[in-house]
């Protein structure tokens, strides 16, 4: 007699489906689904990264009259199998029927993900890709090793194209988040994380 699958079995299963993503028992770590294979996160963020993440919360909230601003843990349900969650969402307040109970159903109008040392490729190679495949139309990815914000607008061919890379005092704008407007230095002045960054 054949052993009935179990939740452990069907995710080992290739490719890796949002349903047998949201099955699995919560063990204590986060994943995500990257063209269909399970992707562990851990280990958890470290604490720079928590706090540039805190920091560009705080400003981006000049947006949340227009614009739902979530933070991760979330998830992003790009299709069936590419389930991902970057550290800060926004999605346009006209677009509000993506965002559901089970998270961010679509491309948000925004991801932007705090690099950390152990995912700078899947953030800069594969999460780039994955987000360009499926129209997320802006993609920023802040890189607290190096201090900057890298910019990326989908073109009409479905690629990123580097728009901007801005460090110190350079200003971050968007035509299409009219609302965004400050100094990249800002997200990096903390003091604790001056200090974390200068132990590394």
């Amino acid at each position: 007699m054949a052993r009935k699958k179990t939740n452990k079995d069907r995710i080992m299963e290739h490719p890796v489906t949002y349903e047998a993503y949201a099955e699995m028992p919560d063990d204590g770590q986060r994943y995500e689904v990257l063209e269909g294979e399970l992707e562990l996160m851990s280990p958890a963020p470290s604490t720079v990264h928590q706090v540039i993440g805190s920091a560009l919360h705080l400003h981006v909230q000049g947006c949340a009259s227009e614009y739902f601003i979530l933070i991760a843990p979330l998830d992003v349900i790009l299709s069936r199998t590419n389930v991902v969650q970057p550290d800060l969402i926004m999605v346009h307040r006209s677009r509000a029927d993506i965002v559901t109970m089970r998270g961010v159903e679509g491309a948000p109008d925004l991801v932007v993900e705090v690099l950390s040392p152990w995912l700078h490729k899947r953030d800069r190679e594969r999460k780039l890709n994955i987000y360009a495949k499926h129209g997320v139309p802006e993609y920023w990815i802040i890189d607290p090793a190096a201090q900057t914000l890298e910019r990326f607008e989908l073109n009409g061919e479905l690629q990123y194209e580097l728009r901007e890379l801005c460090e110190n005092d350079d200003r971050i704008s968007s035509d299409k988040l009219p609302c965004v407007s400050f100094p990249v230095g800002e997200l990096f002045k903390d003091e604790l994380v001056r200090r974390l960054l200068a132990l590394n």
